[in-house]
């Protein structure tokens, strides 16, 4: 009952016309970003992060946990009308979901994929509300020793299991804690990797890579390699723009069976939605198996339902985890992170007793922001892909703009617009040779937090890193990660050997 009396008080702050205003907001820039092909949520909530110094922290966080939402439901769509899923997460949303609409089903997919979406986020904020000051409370027995194992398996899996090719993902994830420790030693005082330069002594700021990397390294990658994009015809929808009773009946067990999916991974550091998305969808890819009338192949309705539940249910999720133990999962989650800490603020078992009205605000701008979501796809999907009538080279200049105003603004120093620079450069390096980009942000966010933890471990055992695998909590999650290790290697390793197998046997198993 305390759950629900704090949950009302929090509906009674966001409630309010300016928290509603930052709700709306967020919910139109997310579906906007989430639109336009190779964007996203995380880049919209990178460049908005310097912009939001001088909001108050509940209309802020409101506004981003819109982004986040939005962004999602913004990347179905055009997977649904061009083929071209927005980020990974709307892929496996894309493979029935572009069927329907070839179809002649445009209109369908597309509420389908609404309602599907709103579904999963609805219940994953139902959870989030009752589970989250549980984690708090467990969060609470966590020492530095804990935290250290917490931020490993973090690094472990965002790096090795999510990415295809574990080396890139480590090579990634090493670049952000290498960019994490540059400054001034906090214990020794000693400069770290600053090459005499006054300029490093305070480290490289998080907004400024965040928004280099995501935001200025896809302008400069889309500018030079991929000035062809969006030439792909857009499948215009018509017809009703909601279900029948028949489809809502086929759609229903999806939805229900994605949400399931999708929830437990807004609690495991495995890189955000795109596993529960492909999970969800290869469940109902073999349920369907089992009718007499498979549907999959021919714009299955049921091949998106679950996906698009799936992926939002994780995003609940992810949000809860964020604000119970500071675990981020995904890219978006590591800067939404960031931005407590801009604020002074740190998640976990503090944050619910002493920012109780921001965290109960936020928790409940969840549920208005589905809502909120829901009016606008539901019957305006098809505004939303007007946006792709924007030339090209007018939207990334207005990206470039507002990358260079936003590091500057955060800092006020030209220094930071040359490695605003350089760092886009890296970013654009990084998306030619295919190296992910999550490991990075994760490694830069988690990595100050890990080394501080396992300091603070040794020096309380006189050196002793024996500490680090002594309690219930490390042994479990070094357990947890052995077994995800595992079982990720093994997948690899079965799908090389059926990509390495004879062609008459791929013929068979196509069969």
């Amino acid at each position: 009952m305390d759950a629900l009396q704090l949950l009302g008080e929090g509906f009674a702050s966001a409630l309010t016309w300016q928290n509603m205003l930052f709700v709306v907001i967020g919910c139109l820039l997310g579906t906007a970003v989430g639109v336009m092909p190779g964007l996203g949520s995380s880049m919209a909530v990178a460049l908005l992060l310097p912009v939001t110094f001088s909001l108050d922290p509940t209309a802020a966080f409101i506004m981003f946990a819109g982004v986040y939402f939005g962004g999602l439901f913004g990347d179905s769509t055009m997977g649904i009308l061009m083929n071209t899923p927005g980020q990974a997460s709307a892929i496996a949303s894309t493979f029935e979901g572009h069927r329907m609409a070839l179809g002649g089903r445009a209109a369908q997919a597309l509420a389908t994929a609404a309602i599907g979406a709103f579904v999963g986020g609805f219940v994953a904020s139902i959870a989030v509300v009752f589970l989250a000051p549980l984690l708090a409370d467990l969060s609470s027995s966590f020492g530095p020793a804990e935290f250290f194992a917490l931020a490993v398996f973090a690094f472990a899996a965002t790096s090795s299991v999510v990415t295809d090719d574990a080396r890139r993902g480590l090579a990634s994830l090493c670049l952000g804690l290498g960019i994490a420790v540059i400054g001034i030693d906090g214990v020794s005082g000693a400069p770290r990797f600053t090459m005499g330069s006054p300029q490093l002594f305070d480290g490289i700021s998080l907004v400024t890579v965040t928004v280099a990397i995501l935001a200025l390294g896809e302008v400069i990658h889309v500018a030079s390699l991929e000035r062809h994009l969006g030439t792909k015809p857009m499948l215009r929808p018509s017809g009703r723009p909601w279900l029948s009773r028949k489809e809502f009946r086929e759609a229903a067990p999806a939805w229900a069976r994605g949400t399931a999916v999708g929830l437990p991974f807004g609690i495991v550091p495995a890189g955000g939605s795109e596993i529960p998305t492909f999970l969800a969808f290869g469940l109902e890819k073999r349920l369907d198996r089992r009718r007499t009338d498979p549907q999959f192949g021919k714009g299955a309705i049921r091949g998106l339902a679950a996906p698009e539940a799936a992926g939002n249910a994780t995003t609940g999720m992810a949000m809860g985890s964020l604000l119970a133990l500071g675990l981020p999962i995904s890219a978006t989650a590591a800067i939404m992170l960031a931005a407590f800490r801009q604020y002074g603020l740190q998640p976990g078992p503090l944050l619910f007793e002493r920012s109780q009205e921001l965290v109960w605000a936020l928790l409940a701008s969840f549920f208005i922001a589905m809502v909120v979501l829901l009016v606008l796809n539901l019957p305006f999907a098809m505004l939303w892909a007007k946006l792709l009538l924007i030339p090209r080279p007018y939207l990334y200049a207005g990206i470039t703009v507002f990358c260079a105003l936003g590091a500057y603004a955060s800092s006020g120093s030209t220094f930071d617009l040359l490695l605003l620079l350089g760092i886009g450069v890296l970013g654009f390096v990084m998306r030619a040779l295919d190296y992910p980009l999550a490991p990075l942000i994760i490694g830069m966010v988690l990595g100050p937090l890990a080394e501080t933890s396992l300091r603070d471990a040794t020096m309380s055992a006189n050196g002793d890193f024996g500490v680090l695998v002594q309690g219930p909590i490390p042994i479990v999650l070094y357990g947890l990660l052995v077994v995800v290790l595992v079982v990720a290697v093994r997948q690899r390793i079965v799908a090389r050997r059926a990509a390495a197998a004879p062609a008459p046997r791929e013929e068979v198993a196509a069969r």
